[in-house]
């Protein structure tokens, strides 16, 4: 009863975690294929596969499993004969693999499910276990299987387990009981000489040594196989029915990557395949470097650290209106240390893109396909990081966009063959860090927009008057619009007119941009401009008239002097200024948004970069740097147009957050401009 108790608690607590690590094996598993099929003789990717398939299937045996350890052991037996050489990897192969890992993915996500499975779900995977088996070249009959295995009979098993077995995050009892699974277990036996006194005992080393029998019809490697999460920190000794080799705790050869889990998770050592198959030179990594942190706790943490940087900020500025220098002093020593904790607190939550990149390959392959299209996917710029949150959230609309230019953009091998283009066409996924932001470019080398299908549905729906032709620009702009679709056809990708405006609300939701590039015959460009974190980032605060306003600081590149009597301003505060001989657009703030205060005899203008533009800003005041914590503006203010945000300062006054971007547009905007030729401006949805 006690043990059952033991066992049930165990699962409780670390099949989350085995859950957890299954789809990251998953996940490698689907990149490793895409990889071999690259290079499908390469066998360091044939042996990272086995690794992974073995270990998804030796956690899933501790947690009794059973479907899912079957299924996994053929997807083993298929792997093991492409390592053996027994035959090549072909496309159809790969196919069946990649089904095969998709199902692996559902019988992990069905682990904690208690529902029994649905009878169409089993089928499917009957069907690829016969497919499996079929490709492993096994006898596809029942008893040509039982004949190649071995007999009953009676093995007697020897196990002396680590004293670092506890200390590891593993359950002797747990192990036992999955080996008791094998067969019938009889005659056991404890070595009690191994367990020191009471007075002695440390409840934290394990000192179990047992022996037993093991009725079984399993081969060795399956019995040995039980052990393999503890390989490293037992010994073993397997007498076989035959009465092969005896002995009692003798060390028996190792021939599989031993296996080790820390904090109730099941992980390979050396960081398993799962982290192997990422990294490139072969560098290793300490496993108990890593922690797993639930993200509802560290997004807790970073919401106080806000309220924590408000608070000093407000703190500081009472120091400084008291003119006490000590205290002064003190709290800008506080504040320079609430600034290293910001800064190291929201680095946890920076992870590189490059793992949500590395999901489209299987996106790619199956799309092109599908459409009988030749596509090529580039990744660049993978290590480029940014917060997970905005990482989760990107990735439905950065999906769109791809499944997008694999359907609209890229041709046919014919027709790219036609138009005189390699057959095969190439996608180009890339991220780089750019004035605080981080710049996400989808390229293909395509068909490119075609303009006069645009144009014509545009005609068509109203939204240009008929006969006008905006310039190129303005037109690309426009399949961003609700429900436009050039598409002859309505196709499970597309067609259904909704997608890409969803897509431009979902990223300016973010507080981010997408623009379109695109050229006749030879492909398009789709960017995207995104905040590298949605939570804090470092301000430069300036002022107009009692206003307070606030520029990302990676965005601002100088500051000059506005020349008294200079340039006048439009009606909506658009103007020039010279700045060493060029000419740079200007946005006087007051003018734009109407603020009602005098105008000072001396002011400023902010120089900003958005891109590979500049432009500047017109201000009355500049109050210097200002540690940001961005807070979300409410559905009364989602028109404004230029903010992303707003902050409170230390005395309690509200600044608005300046989207530089598309401030920008407003400041590049010709005045004069005919609204009826013109195609609204990309300007943020504020959430």
């Amino acid at each position: 009863m006690m043990h059952n108790e033991m066992d049930n608690r165990f699962i409780a607590e670390a099949l989350p975690a085995f859950i957890s690590e299954a789809r990251e094996q998953s996940e490698t598993i689907e990149q490793l294929m895409l990889q071999l099929e690259d290079k499908p003789q390469d066998s360091e990717l044939l042996d990272a596969l086995f690794r992974c398939a073995h270990t998804v299937k030796g956690s899933a045996g501790i947690f009794g499993l059973d479907a899912l350890v079957a299924f996994t052991h053929h997807v083993e037996t298929l792997l093991d004969r492409l390592r053996e050489g027994a035959f090549s990897l072909t496309p159809a192969l790969s196919t069946l693999l990649l089904q095969s890992n998709d199902q692996i993915r559902s019988l992990v996500a069905a682990a904690q499910e208690t529902q029994a499975e649905p009878h169409a779900a089993l089928q499917v995977r009957e069907a690829l276990v016969a497919s499996l088996r079929l490709a492993s070249g096994l006898e596809p009959a029942a008893s040509a299987a039982k004949a190649a295995q071995p007999g009953p009979g009676c093995w007697q098993v020897a196990v002396q387990f680590g004293s670092e077995t506890f200390r590891n995050g593993m359950d002797p009892l747990a192990i036992l009981g999955y080996v008791a699974g094998l067969g019938a277990v009889t005659q056991r036996v404890c070595d009690r000489a191994a367990v020191p006194s009471l007075e002695a005992i440390d409840p934290e080393t394990c000192c179990l040594a047992v022996e037993f029998s093991l009725a079984t019809d399993a081969a060795q490697a399956q019995i040995e196989a039980a052990f393999s999460f503890v390989r490293d920190d037992c010994v073993l000794h397997l007498t076989a029915p035959d009465g092969g080799p005896d002995g009692r705790f003798q060390a028996a050869p190792v021939n599989e990557n031993p296996l080790t889990r820390a904090g109730g998770s099941t992980r390979p050592s050396q960081g398993g395949p799962a982290r192997q198959a990422r990294q490139s030179g072969g560098a290793e990594v300490d496993d108990n470097r890593f922690i797993r942190v639930h993200a509802d706790k560290l997004d807790a943490v970073i919401t106080l650290l806000g309220e924590l940087v408000i608070a000093s900020a407000g703190s500081l500025l009472l120091a400084r209106q008291s003119r006490q220098r000590t205290l002064t002093e003190a709290n800008q020593q506080v504040s320079g240390l609430v600034e290293e904790i910001r800064n190291g607190t929201l680095q946890l939550r920076m992870v590189p893109i490059g793992d949500t990149f590395s999901r489209f390959r299987r996106v790619v392959r199956d799309t092109a396909a599908e459409l009988g299209k030749e596509v090529l996917l580039e990744i660049v710029g993978g290590e480029t990081e940014l917060d997970k949150s905005v990482v989760e959230r990107i990735a439905d609309p950065l999906m769109h966009l791809v499944r997008n230019a694999l359907d609209h953009g890229l041709e046919t091998p014919g027709q790219r063959l036609a138009a005189g283009k390699p057959a095969q066409g190439r996608l180009t996924l890339s991220a780089c860090h750019e004035s605080g932001s981080i710049l996400i470019r989808i390229d293909d080398d395509g068909r490119g927009i075609q303009r006069d299908k645009v144009l014509q549905r545009a005609w068509d729906r109203g939204l240009v008057e008929p006969g006008v032709t905006p310039p190129d620009a303005e037109i690309d702009a426009l399949i961003f619009e609700a429900g436009f679709s050039t598409a002859e056809q309505v196709t499970k990708l597309s067609g259904r007119g909704v997608g890409m405006d969803v897509v431009r609300r979902n990223i300016e939701a973010l507080r981010g941009t997408v623009t379109l590039h695109s050229e006749t015959g030879n492909g398009s460009r789709i960017e995207i401009r995104m905040p590298l974190t949605l939570a804090i980032i470092d301000g430069f605060l300036v002022g107009v008239g009692p206003s307070r306003f606030i520029f990302p600081l990676d965005a601002v590149v100088e500051v000059i002097e506005r020349q008294v009597g200079g340039a006048p301003s439009d009606a909506r505060g658009r103007g020039v200024v010279e700045l060493r001989g060029q000419v740079l657009p200007v946005l006087s703030l007051r003018a734009l948004y109407g603020l009602r205060s005098a105008e000072p005899e001396r002011s400023s203008v902010v120089v900003l970069r958005a891109g590979a533009s500049r432009y500047g800003v017109v201000v009355d005041q500049l109050l210097g740097q200002h540690q940001t914590v961005i807070k979300p503006l409410g559905r009364m203010l989602r028109s404004l147009r230029g903010m992303s945000g707003s902050s409170i300062l230390g005395n309690g006054e509200v600044a608005l957050i300046f989207d530089v971007a598309s401030l920008s547009q407003l400041a590049a905007q010709q005045p004069g401009t005919s609204a009826a030729h013109r195609t609204k401006p990309a300007v943020p949805a504020l959430s």
